[in-house]
């Protein structure tokens, strides 16, 4: 019981790596606040608590400053304090520089950038309150790395780990760590529903999978296994890091 007693908001965990974190964290002890776009994220409440676990829906969009805002409120309400973020909420839009859109440029920076901001800046001031906390952001292996046809994306990951470390920084002295987790190539629903949108989904599976050095594909649950290092006292002596899991992507 790695987060016994501790409150927890994770945001995009409807699906994919939030789901499996929000997942893991209530088997470790965790009270979760569950945050979706949509309702979907009621069902993982419903699954942690058929587990015997505790859990809050909140629904919003990590990129409104007052739905940001409110995501904290309502975890603080639910269970009294907030001692982990785990900002995961975030979009993949395909594309280079040359033909990348305007519209989706600024949709990517939106919800991936300005959406980990507004949720930070809120976590932080109630941390600041309680004396202290942790904040995972879920970055991304494309913020040390070029990937193709990732420009949108990779720009806004590469804020994400930047804003970790100057983060750490501040908040050092007020017992408020931040970390990021870089996640190689990862089977979440999302990369399936890219994966199929192909011609050749088989093919571009393949794809994905030939880039990654370990020969296969990340999972879910393999991230939220590093989210939940960084989240627990274990790492009580880590602040502004960066943990890869990533296949040997970057090695």
């Amino acid at each position: 019981m790695k987060l016994e007693n501790k409150v927890a908001l994770i945001t995009g965990a409807s699906v994919g790596i939030g789901k499996a974190t929000a997942l893991l964290f209530a088997r470790e002890g965790a009270k979760v606040a569950v945050n979706s776009q949509s309702d979907r994220g009621q069902a993982v409440v419903d699954q942690i608590e058929q587990a015997g676990g505790q859990a809050v829906f909140v629904q919003g969009r990590v990129e409104e400053p007052d739905e940001a805002r409110s995501m904290v409120e309502a975890a603080v309400a639910a269970f009294g304090r907030l001692d982990i973020l785990v900002n995961n909420a975030g979009i993949v839009v395909p594309g280079r520089c040359d033909d990348t859109s305007l519209e989706d440029f600024e949709r990517t920076m939106a919800v991936n950038v300005r959406g980990t901001f507004l949720v930070s800046q809120a976590a932080v001031l109630q941390m600041r309150q309680q004396g202290g906390g942790v904040i995972v952001h879920n970055a991304s292996v494309a913020a040390t790395k070029g990937l193709k046809d990732r420009f949108a994306y990779t720009a806004s990951k590469g804020a994400v780990w930047a804003m970790t470390r100057a983060m750490a920084m501040d908040y050092i002295r007020e017992g408020i760590r931040v970390n990021c987790v870089n996640p190689g190539t990862t089977l979440t629903p999302s990369l399936e529903g890219r994966i199929n949108a192909f011609a050749d989904p088989v093919a571009a599976k393949a794809q994905f999978v030939e880039r990654q050095p370990m020969g296969r594909l990340g999972t879910p649950e393999e991230m939220a296994a590093a989210i939940l290092y960084l989240a627990s006292d274990e790492a009580g002596f880590t602040t502004g890091a960066t943990l890869a899991v990533d296949g040997g992507l970057t090695i």
